[in-house]
């Protein structure tokens, strides 16, 4: 089964690449026109244009392994495409709940410091999704740090209570890049949570790619 990476604001398509080299998966790792440090592309002026360029990547069942504004993305294509999101691993993520009122930090300066160039649109507000999340029954990953200012503990809770089939994990010392500050530990929650969400389907790993 294809598994589908999705970055976060960094908009890299390299994000994802350490944890999942430290778990010998393989899949497709999208990058973020605009965002980052990635140049901008024709047509993608918003989030609901990043689900549009994901959502290519569905023609059949799929796992997302998303981090932070990825995992707004991963929700909603877990809503649109609930027959065929067969797993999920979400990242430090809002999810589509909002951050703010649990005790997030504001992102935003330290972000435009970093890629002052990134498309604006990036810090526009994410709907609240809380009452459409229940809906997802697709096996979800929670991937937390004790550590995260932006995304605090209390988001991955929330998230926990609110999809039917969730377990959260927190990581001591993980911050908001646990996914590269924690690459083999990270990558072997992904490759237990999602060889037991899809058994008996068979992940793509580097084995099989030679």
């Amino acid at each position: 089964m294809k598994i589908v990476f999705l970055p976060g604001a960094s908009g890299s398509a390299s994000f994802w690449r350490p944890a999942a080299e430290a778990a010998g998966l393989e899949g497709v790792f999208l990058s973020w026109p605009g965002l980052g440090a990635e140049p901008p592309a024709p047509g993608i002026e918003g989030i609901d244009d990043l689900v549009a360029l994901a959502a290519r990547e569905i023609t059949a069942p799929v796992a997302l392994v998303a981090q932070s504004m990825g995992g707004v993305v991963a929700i909603r294509l877990a809503l649109a495409f609930p027959h065929l999101v067969k797993g999920l691993v979400l990242a430090v993520t809002s999810g589509g709940v909002p951050v703010v009122d649990l005790g997030g930090a504001d992102w935003r300066p330290a972000y435009f410091g970093a890629f002052p160039d990134a498309a604006p649109w990036i810090a526009d507000p994410v709907p609240d999704l809380s009452a459409q999340i229940p809906a997802i029954t697709a096996p979800a990953l929670l991937l937390w740090g004790d550590a995260d200012a932006i995304s605090p503990v209390a988001v991955g809770e929330r998230l926990a209570a609110l999809l039917p089939h969730a377990r959260l994990r927190v990581l001591a010392g993980g911050d908001h890049d646990l996914a590269q500050t924690h690459a083999s530990m990270v990558g072997q929650e992904i490759k237990a949570h999602l060889m037991a969400a899809l058994r008996p389907a068979r992940l793509v790993t580097a084995t099989d790619c030679g």
